[in-house]
């Protein structure tokens, strides 16, 4: 057998895994153990599971197909990655074949018709059906359907777990069996006894009788943070090295059971609700983190609620995963950020299925109304405009992509165009060659910003004031540049689309200082007993 790096060739075929599909079922209920040394060995025998399931389905094919001089192409329509409507143009990312593309198929077809890997895709089946995967496949889409934590014993929609919609996601619960305990919640009797809200901040002070709940939280206005958001929210995020054969190594792919099982995104560093420090370097800090500077009786009170897809249509489907009970709870500041998925689809016209200002009032209000009947009073939200997308085009569109760098052979026009060609691009309306189809595609987003804040000015609820801030990637921009960046640097460099975790951060930043500046009853008040609450509590238990 030859080489397995040859495989690398078709680095391809694993990036169009990765944009359609965001989480692998091939889990064990093992993976219950948090961030024990079990679960790091759990985690390193499923990478090396779902690499020998790989290698053991498609390897052999794509190594016969190599052999043959098929290219990434090739390989990628012969085992159906790849599939196109009948009568529509050869989709292609490199040049096409000297021969007859329909001879060179033939002829890849033929070195594979007796693969059983290939009989078994075109059986219609997957990995879900095999019966020992069944029941743990069903959970998972579940989880992921709601975005509710797959592990949540209490069902209180918290978890000790990480990923999974677990505590990457959402604040992690310091007791699991007991749904009345859970993170940003008003503390029961003061916490006396236990740690009802999670905070790490219980007991009693022996020296005056005192809890120390009520000593340093009582009057400083705890609240927490929650976002509503797509995958940019999210963090959505393929580390290039992934795909780039000069920086693979063994360590390349440590984190990527994390990944998978956060659907390819990376909460736990988002500029909204991010808790671990950046691997950017960068010394700014999320939303999340910045309250809980400001006052640390706000420790672990963040959920973000965001869905790869998400828009305003369809928030409805999962906002119910938002936990707070107007009763019991402490306020919060919600942020309503679908910043793109209302303009970007992948259809070959996409001006058809883009959200219209109409629908877009509509569905908000609808969502406007959810949260006004969970949320506590003296809440906030915030309701987030959508950027000018043409910054994509015109910042990225004749640089190399990862899988182009090598041999100066992928531009990121041309990776846009080969997603077009198979409908699989996140935003054809922004990443396409055509500068009028750009254009109106940043009309629309313009009129659903200025929808939004026109529904930010006229409406009024009870439990929560509505504010509007514009979605300020110019400002990014600028302040990147004044720190001597270029704009393309603040793109996920793998999918061209995302905002990158700089550019999260840089926009956390940007959202700190305009609240401070126009609305500090936003942000409540500064706890003057932080530094006696560290001092007693230490880090409060982590994260």
């Amino acid at each position: 057998m030859k080489s397995p790096c040859r495989i690398l060739t078709v680095a391809p075929l694993f990036l169009l895994l990765l944009f359609r599909s965001s989480a692998s079922p091939a889990l064990d209920d093992q993976f219950s153990l948090g961030h024990s040394t079990s679960h790091r060995c759990l985690g390193k025998l499923f990478l090396k599971t779902t690499c020998y399931l790989l290698v053991h389905m498609f390897g052999s094919d794509i190594i016969k197909l190599l052999d043959a001089d098929m290219n990434a192409d090739m390989v990628c329509h012969t085992l159906d990655f790849c599939k196109q409507n009948p009568g529509q143009p050869q989709c292609h990312l490199y040049p096409l074949p000297k021969e007859v593309w329909k001879l060179t198929q033939e002829k890849a077809r033929h070195i594979v018709k007796r693969s059983t890997t290939m009989k078994y895709l075109k059986s219609g089946s997957d990995i879900c059906s095999l019966p020992f995967l069944a029941k743990i496949c069903q959970k998972i889409k579940l989880s992921i359907q709601t975005s509710m934590p797959f592990r949540d014993v209490d069902s209180d929609k918290y978890s000790v777990f990480p990923t999974l919609r677990g505590y990457h996601w959402r604040g992690r619960d310091c007791n699991d069996s007991d749904k009345t305990v859970y993170p940003g919640r008003r503390p029961d009797n003061w916490d006396t006894h236990w740690d009802s809200n999670c905070n790490g901040i219980w007991g009693v002070d022996p020296e005056d009788g005192i809890p120390y709940e009520k000593k340093f939280c009582e009057g400083s206005q705890p609240r927490g943070i929650i976002l509503l958001g797509d995958s940019a929210g999210a963090h959505f995020h393929i580390p290039p090295e992934w795909l780039t054969a000069s920086q693979m190594s063994l360590n390349s792919f440590l984190d990527l059971p994390t990944a998978l099982t956060d659907e390819l995104n990376w909460p736990q560093l988002s500029g909204a609700t991010g808790f671990l420090d950046s691997t950017s370097g960068m010394e700014e800090e999320s939303i999340y983190l910045r309250l809980r500077k400001r006052n640390r009786c706000n420790h672990r009170d963040y959920q973000n609620i965001s869905r790869n897809g998400a828009s305003s249509q369809n928030l409805k489907k999962f906002i119910e995963s938002l936990s707070r009970n107007q009763q019991l709870d402490h306020p919060a500041i919600v942020i309503y950020a679908m910043i793109g998925n209302d303009v970007c689809n992948g259809r070959a016209d996409p001006i058809p299925q883009m959200t219209t200002p109409k629908q877009l009032h509509s569905s908000v209000m609808e969502t406007l109304k959810h949260l006004n009947s969970h949320l506590p009073k003296g809440s906030h939200v915030v309701l987030y405009g959508l950027p000018n997308g043409t910054f994509l085009w015109d910042n990225l569109h004749d640089r190399y992509h990862p899988l182009g760098q090598l041999n100066k052979d992928v531009t990121y026009a041309q990776l846009f165009s080969f997603m077009n060609c198979l409908q699989i691009n996140p935003c054809h309306g922004w990443m396409s060659s055509n500068k009028t189809l750009r254009t109106l595609t940043s009309e629309r987003a313009q009129q659903l910003s200025n929808t939004l804040k026109k529904i930010a000015a006229s409406e009024k609820f009870t439990n929560f004031d509505l504010l509007y801030m514009d979605f300020a990637f110019k400002e990014i921009t600028e302040e990147w540049q004044r720190r001597g960046g270029q704009p393309w640097q603040l793109i996920e460099p793998v999918d061209g689309f995302h905002p990158n975790e700089v550019a999260l951060s840089l926009s956390a930043e940007i959202f700190w200082k305009k609240a401070q500046l126009q609305w500090p009853q936003v942000l409540g008040k500064e706890n003057p007993f932080n530094s006696q609450i560290e001092q007693v509590f230490g880090d409060q238990g982590g994260h």
